[in-house]
């Protein structure tokens, strides 16, 4: 417990100021607020401070003769009738010179120094203790008692900065108690009902009885801690105490150990959808003692899918003790507790896969955003997520290795109009178009580094068609020219493929320098004539649409429509079904239709309408 500061010895030439031991005047009220608005989180934390500084002596006192009694009581307002809070414990006590070191001096003492002991044996770490309870308190009063024959002290802080130390009433016990004077407006504060809502919230682990008035509000143990006769009843236990914590029954409890940290306790996996981008939530306990229910960084990022409820020993809390405090200790339990969740992951993988998906189907979108940075998780969506393929939903691992090359659509939409015919040919098709799954297909080079995977070129799937016959070339040589004439305007060059399926007469397949020139050309054309001198490349083309970066409209000779229309000898006939065959090629592939296309295929419909109806020869 350190609270005040003391005034030492200052040597100012050949002046030397007195050292004030006893009394003197700080700023204290403006400490306090300081505290309050950037230390603690709210006032309750007083009663978590007044526990610490029990437990502290209670433990000292318990290292130096086991025997000791370990108790704690805590008299609410309403128990002691004037009005105040006493907190009597049956720990150390002080001597005189130890009230003047730990009870004078802000961040100036030593727990070891003082009591002989190692620090990592108590709670307090930053010699604030009793100074939190001048958030609710005016005046606080100490009766403490040290070892053997040592006298009563009696100590006593005001809020106005100074504090006397005296002999006190005689105690006939070691031990201390400290007694709190409300601030007005605060009385609540020091009543039954809150002084024992927030004694159960920080100290039901503690490892000493501690009592509000009659009430005890500690547990026996650690609930991971609790003995039972069979493993699945323990189980059961545990994940009633997690649907407390959760509102649901956890998916599963894992158990958690890092001894390095004096670290033990369980984590629980969430039964609901959780992004990484949500903040950490952990409940953590130090030395039993609860440091915060949103504790962050205790797990590495993409551990989104758990909530941790832990005990430790030998982590550092940072000043205002809610949160950890950033370390090599605490990046190796990190560490450590990772690679245990992704031990339960593999456990699960290996002997209870049925599992595993029902666990993926819950955290599915936060496991696939994980994997873009870790590759830990990057295993788990390779061996397990299926993807859709074009053989059908199955996992990256599994298709990767019947597969060198893997092709990758842009969107869902190119997928749907490319999947049989990239299986018919042979060619290893994936659907990239769902989140995530395009940076996930990118990424499995760092898992497969010979894996080939690129972004499917359409222009390169007309390159796996085969060529027709040189008889059928030479006789659909009248078609073609036919058709590059009707479809010039549209900025795309016709040809003349056998491919499977057979039922599908023709393809529109735009490559990436297609796709690039076409952009161009709508940013140009909306932009309007200000830009017109842009758009030629002085050889009356527009820029970037050379013969290579030409879309293909790809007619498929295997088809029986256009085997037949090849053979057809109306060349009017030809040209409107050529046309209506490329607005058909736009809408199956779900292309972008321009006005051009539209005008060009209303006429085409009309055209063949008429057609129909005069039942002209030669079709």
């Amino acid at each position: 417990m350190i609270v005040f500061a003391v005034v030492r010895p200052v040597d100012q030439g050949s002046v030397t100021v007195a050292r004030v031991r006893h009394s003197f005047n700080v700023d204290l009220r403006g400490i306090v607020d300081l505290l309050s608005r950037h230390l603690y989180s709210s006032p309750r934390v007083y009663v978590r401070e007044l526990l610490q500084n029990a437990v502290d002596a209670t433990t000292a006192r318990v290292q130096a003769d086991g025997a000791s009694p370990g108790r704690i009581v805590i008299e609410p307002r309403e128990t002691t009738g004037d009005g105040t809070l006493r907190i009597h414990d049956s720990g150390i006590g002080l001597t005189e010179p130890q009230v003047h070191e730990l009870l004078a001096t802000i961040g100036g003492s030593s727990k070891r120094d003082a009591l002989g002991l190692a620090r990592h044996d108590f709670l307090g770490q930053f010699g604030i203790g009793l100074l939190s309870c001048f958030l609710v308190a005016d005046e606080i009063e100490v009766v403490t008692r040290g070892p053997g024959d040592a006298a009563t002290v009696y100590w006593h802080g005001h809020a106005d900065g100074h504090y006397t130390v005296s002999d006190g009433p005689a105690r006939e016990e070691q031990g201390t108690t400290v007694t709190l004077r409300a601030r007005r407006d605060f009385e609540h504060w020091l009543g039954t009902s809150t002084v024992t809502e927030l004694a159960r919230h920080y100290g039901s682990l503690l490892p000493y009885e501690v009592r509000v008035g009659e009430e005890r509000v500690t547990a026996a143990d650690l609930p991971w801690r609790a003995r039972h006769s069979d493993p699945d009843e323990r189980r059961d236990v545990l994940l009633r105490n997690g649907a407390a914590l959760l509102g649901r029954r956890p998916f599963d409890v894992i158990d958690l150990a890092v001894p390095e940290a004096g670290l033990d306790g369980v984590a629980f996996v969430l039964p609901y959808e959780s992004h990484p981008g949500e903040p950490e939530a952990h409940k953590v306990y130090l030395k039993r003692m609860l440091m915060g229910e949103r504790v962050e960084k205790l797990l590495p990022a993409w551990a989104f899918f758990v909530r941790c409820v832990i005990n430790a020993d030998e982590l550092r809390p940072t000043a205002s003790r809610e949160q950890l405090y950033e370390d090599d200790l605490l990046a190796d339990t990190r560490t450590a507790l990772g690679e245990q969740l992704r031990a339960w992951l593999v456990r699960l993988a290996a002997t209870e896969p049925e599992r595993l998906r029902a666990f993926l189907a819950v955290h599915y979108r936060g496991v696939m955003a994980l994997a873009l940075h870790d590759v830990g998780m990057l295993r788990i969506v390779d061996e397990w997520i299926e993807f859709e393929t074009s053989e059908g939903r199955v996992t990256l691992n599994e298709f990767r290795h019947r597969h060198r090359t893997l092709h990758v659509t842009g969107g869902s939409d190119e997928f749907a109009q490319l999947a049989g015919i990239a299986a018919a040919q042979g060619l290893a098709l994936v659907n990239g178009g769902y989140t995530y799954h395009l940076e996930i297909l990118q990424r499995l080079r760092l898992l497969d580094a010979d894996l080939d995977v690129r972004r499917l070129d359409q222009a390169e799937l007309a390159t796996r068609f085969d060529p027709l016959d040189p008889a059928a070339e030479f006789a659909a040589r009248e078609f073609l020219g036919i058709a590059r004439d009707a479809v010039a305007q549209h900025g795309c060059e016709p040809v003349l493929r056998t491919f499977s399926p057979a039922e599908l007469p023709v393809l529109y397949l735009e490559g990436r320098e297609a796709r690039r020139a076409a952009d161009l050309r709508n940013v140009l054309e909306e932009a309007g004539d200000v830009w017109a001198e842009f758009a030629d490349d002085g050889d009356g083309q527009e820029s970037g649409e050379t013969e290579q970066a030409k879309p293909l409209l790809v007619f498929n000779h295997r088809n029986p429509l256009i085997a037949r229309l090849t053979s057809t000898a109306n060349a009017r006939l030809v040209r409107l079904s050529v046309e209506a065959l490329y607005g058909y090629a736009l809408l199956a592939g779900q292309r972008a239709v321009r006005p051009g296309d539209v005008a060009s295929v209303n006429r085409a419909f009309l055209g063949l309408v008429e057609h129909a109806i005069h039942q002209e020869p030669g079709i």
